[in-house]
């Protein structure tokens, strides 16, 4: 088989169907991107994925009344109105949400007077179409706008309020969960319909799983949330794009419901929680879903030995990846102070990987 390019690999194994090599996608904080810039000498961050010969699926975050901001990096004030900082913890810094917004709210009505709910034509969409076009440019594929329901309400409510609403406070949190719903419709359409042929998936995110269980009870995740992710779902499907979920955690019991949702790809497969053993999982779901991720990050990638890393992918790639359906990456973003050397021992892992 001819050698095929980055978003063909990635494309054509969402799709089932076969590849010259397995595909392999590199999720990182900026400490390791800025590691990796020094130990290759290539600063462009699209130039850096390609000389290390990743199968990048790249972001597309548009920006917001004149202002960027990345979910995964920094910002004073989201789109939401929620405050945030930068907090220090090792070598990484994160960001950190602060002084929830309409934490003291208590009834449906007091929604009306918030003073920053998003407009969905402040948002940057020929930024969002730039950078699509640049990774074209690259033949990545893409990956955007990050939407969620219950993470923005959690931010705005803050996390220990999101919580209890789902017991406490039922009629509040469908009631702010459905204006976030709404507004993000708004602008997810308007998305699909200006980067057209330039947008490949749609990452939709909304953690619902902890170490060990859920964070929410299952009948509150099939009451407010299960039914908005099918409308989703179903209008990305409209435009021919796939769905890529994203959950950390023991997230077992929601899955046969992401399912029936729609849901294409599921993401990060965190296998060292209760019922998400990469063979159980691909046992169970590999007909349904596409896998995204797996290599274990608390441990194994940013701890162990190189050796470690190479028999942790051979692992992935045996049992998530056994007849294709796999896009090998860390489980969320590799952190700072991961050693290159683990980061490239996955990626030549994956790239000269014979099963």
């Amino acid at each position: 088989m001819d050698q095929m390019t980055p978003r063909e690999r990635i494309m054509a194994t969402v799709n089932r169907q076969p590849v010259d090599r397995r595909p392999v996608d590199l999720w990182c904080t900026p400490e390791v991107l800025d590691t990796l810039r020094k130990y290759t000498g290539v600063e462009d961050e699209l130039a850096l994925y390609n000389h290390l010969g990743v199968d990048k699926i790249v972001w597309i975050f548009p920006g917001y009344n004149g202002r960027f901001f990345d979910p995964n990096d920094s910002g004073e004030i989201t789109p939401w109105g929620v405050p945030t900082r930068m907090v220090k913890a090792g070598l990484a810094t994160y960001q950190e949400y602060i002084n929830p917004p309409i934490a003291d709210y208590m009834e449906p009505s007091e929604l009306e007077t918030y003073p920053s709910w998003p407009d969905p034509d402040l948002f940057d969409y020929e930024g969002a179409k730039a950078l699509a076009k640049k990774a074209r440019s690259w033949n990545f594929a893409t990956i955007g706008p990050w939407i969620s329901h219950f993470e923005i309400y959690c931010q705005m409510r803050g996390l220990e309020n999101a919580l209890m609403d789902t017991i406490a406070c039922p009629e509040f949190l469908d009631a702010t969960i459905e204006r976030i719903d709404a507004i993000q419709t708004v602008m997810l359409e308007r998305v699909l319909k200006e980067l057209n042929d330039d947008l490949d998936f749609v990452f939709i995110s909304d953690d619902m799983g902890m170490q060990n269980n859920l964070l929410i009870s299952l009948e509150s995740w099939q009451t407010f949330f299960k039914p908005r992710l099918k409308n989703w779902c179903d209008l990305i499907h409209s435009y021919g794009k796939k769905v890529l979920y994203h959950t950390d955690g023991a997230a077992l019991p929601i899955i046969p419901g992401l399912v029936e949702c729609g849901v294409d790809i599921l993401n990060p497969i965190q296998h060292v929680c209760p019922g998400m053993d990469t063979a159980g999982l691909k046992e169970r779901f590999g007909k349904d879903l596409i896998f995204h991720g797996g290599i274990e990050n608390q441990r194994i990638l940013p701890n162990g030995t190189a050796d470690e890393v190479r028999e942790e992918a051979r692992m992935c790639l045996d049992t998530l990846g056994k007849g294709g359906g796999y896009i090998c990456c860390s489980c969320h973003n590799a952190q700072a102070g991961t050693p290159v050397e683990n980061i490239l021992a996955m990626i030549d892992t994956v790239q000269s990987y014979k099963g």
